[in-house]
């Protein structure tokens, strides 16, 4: 009987590590505000050639709204150019499930309902934004400078552990 207690207990260990099914009944609730930041400090006009103008206040580029592939999932998407030229990713009203290592991915697959949209997102390009920083509310994510947001045209919350999209969005421009 103590043969078999502690292969048991082994496995049911990696079981609880691996699916994390707590994380079912926990929910982290996150309420960013849309960052402010500050515009560039402009150089004299006689030294720099002329270039447009970055807007004064943050500018909303493109925005979808939230679909369920693995869990149910709801919200909208915001693609946010802000004053300083960076950009933003923005979840409102962010509602899924929460589950163990949760992503925001920009990518270029397309959305597509149901079970046929789950697995698509890792089939392309994708950049990770970092881990979702919860599984409801508004929250915010920096796009790194070198990613050119015209190249993607959705958004997904991606379970990295098991290769599955909880939600995603097609991201219209506005």
């Amino acid at each position: 009987m103590a043969v078999l207690a502690l292969p048991a207990a082994l496995l049911l260990g990696l079981g609880l590590y691996w699916f994390q099914p707590w994380k079912l009944w926990q929910d982290a609730t996150v309420n960013e505000s849309l960052p402010v930041a500050a515009p560039v400090a402009s150089a004299p006009a006689a030294t720099t050639p002329a270039a447009p103008a970055a807007p004064a206040t943050p500018r909303t580029l493109a925005q979808g709204t939230l679909i369920s592939h693995e869990h149910a999932t709801t919200g909208t998407v915001k693609l946010i150019r802000l004053p300083d030229g960076s950009h933003t990713l923005r979840l409102e009203n962010l509602d899924t499930s929460n589950g163990p290592d949760l992503r925001v991915w920009l990518t270029d697959a397309p959305v597509k309902e149901g079970t046929a949209g789950w697995r698509v997102f890792d089939d392309g390009e994708y950049v990770s934004l970092g881990k979702l920083k919860g599984n409801k509310g508004d929250q915010n994510y920096a796009l790194p400078a070198d990613v050119n947001p015209s190249g993607y045209g959705s958004v997904t919350i991606w379970c990295d552990r098991f290769d599955v999209s909880f939600g995603a969005a097609a991201l219209t421009p506005v």
